[in-house]
């Protein structure tokens, strides 16, 4: 590809600047230096984007390869941060919390579902232990397994991590190597026979590109309309709760999954826990009010049925944020739009988006600049696969 010069003209521009979009724009800088590359961002405060609030965790427990082969890559990233980004990223540690995530069965079904999971997940070089209530109990000795069929367990390679430091640092190392960050809004675009020529800003105007990436989050859907597509991403709303129980207290506990529907893991002394709504549609946009009655209602019967130390339970704080929830199959969107010459995506992580951001921002790289991917094949999370309906459903969404 050739390098531009002209005044409002770059070789790549990537819509999104949060982890996808930066993790994008510093892959791109990284693998060829001399291009010249603008990320637009609408909020660089980054305050309802879904990195800033998300719970930050990482794990290898998923049920289609492609997943764990990207988690794979994602963890190396993050346990090695200084080494990938180097010095000019300011980040020496992600402070990474090793403690794992440990998946619950209640039936017979997801139980061989689970054990089918865990082979594959091993096959790729995952840790994961499968447990049997006893060895559950005698493992976590404060739950209830009287309901457990089996539990599925990463002990190595599998926690929580600082996700704000993730985003600065990859932003930083992408400014950096040159790469120009501007406070805008995409409203359209210029386009001929099937190649975007100018994408048009609400306050810089028109901006020429030779590549255009969209990392845009829940607006994904937004920015593809403008193009006369339809991609299935929308977001779903999510109330996440600190809640202190001064009768379970347990630092080192995994991050739980459990059947019952909610999820929880320890933060220093309290908790944080969340739960899918009963109705879970689209949301508006603009709606970060968290569903305060979801805790009682919804995830303390479940928490004090799972956890009899939950008996004494406090909300400390609560916040809601969005997942760009891909409604076809919750599996991310990535790679060249076959409609579009110049258009690649990164669309509909569906809330494992922090975690895979590191793998999947260099395969867009890779596939931007040499029209192959190299590291990690990401071909079965293709557009094609969208355009034609064919779904491959990840299962194991938190």
């Amino acid at each position: 590809m050739a390098n531009m010069s002209l005044g409002n003209t770059y070789d790549v521009l990537i819509i999104g600047g949060a982890v996808m979009g930066s993790s994008a724009a510093f892959w791109v800088s990284r693998l060829q230096p001399d291009l010249r590359i603008l990320v637009v961002e609408p909020d660089p405060s980054y305050a309802k984007c879904s990195t800033a609030l998300s719970v930050a965790s990482i794990r290898q427990q998923f049920t289609t390869a492609v997943n764990v082969k990207i988690s794979r890559f994602g963890i190396d990233f993050v346990k090695n941060i200084e080494i990938f980004l180097g010095p000019e990223a300011e980040v020496s540690s992600l402070g990474f919390q090793e403690n794992g995530y440990l998946f619950l069965s209640g039936d017979s079904t997801s139980a061989n579902a689970m054990r089918a999971a865990a082979q594959m997940q091993r096959d790729h070089g995952a840790s994961t232990q499968l447990l049997e209530p006893a060895a559950l109990k005698q493992r976590f000795d404060w739950l209830n397994v009287e309901d457990i069929e089996l539990a599925s367990f990463g002990p190595v390679d599998e926690g929580w991590f600082d996700n704000m430091s993730l985003l600065g640092g990859l932003k930083k190392a992408a400014v950096a190597a040159g790469v120009t960050y501007l406070k805008d809004q995409v409203v359209g675009f210029d386009h001929a026979n099937g190649q975007i020529q100018t994408v048009i800003l609400a306050n810089a105007g028109a901006i020429k590109t030779g590549q255009v990436v969209s990392a845009a989050g829940t607006s994904a859907s937004k920015i593809m309309q403008m193009l006369d597509e339809h991609i299935p991403v929308e977001p779903r709303k999510r109330t996440v709760f600190m809640v202190d129980a001064p009768n379970a207290v347990h630092p080192d506990a995994p991050l739980m999954v459990c059947h019952s529907g909610f999820y929880l893991r320890p933060e220093h002394k309290h908790w944080i826990t969340a739960i899918v709504p009963r109705d879970d549609q689209a949301a508006s946009y603009d709606d970060f009010e968290p569903d305060l009655a979801q805790f009682e209602d919804l995830i303390w019967p479940k928490l004090y049925a799972r956890v009899p130390g939950f008996d004494a339970v406090k909300v400390m704080s609560a916040w809601a944020g969005h997942y760009a929830f891909n409604t076809l199959d919750q599996n991310a969107i990535i790679g060249a739009h076959p409609n579009w010459s110049n258009l690649f995506l990164l669309n509909g992580f569906s809330g494992h988006g922090l975690q895979q951001a590191p793998a999947v921002g260099r395969g867009i790289a890779e596939l931007l600049l040499s029209g192959a991917y190299q590291t990690i094949d990401l071909s079965d999370l293709s557009v094609e696969r969208i355009l034609e309906g064919k779904a491959m459903p990840e299962i194991a969404i938190v």
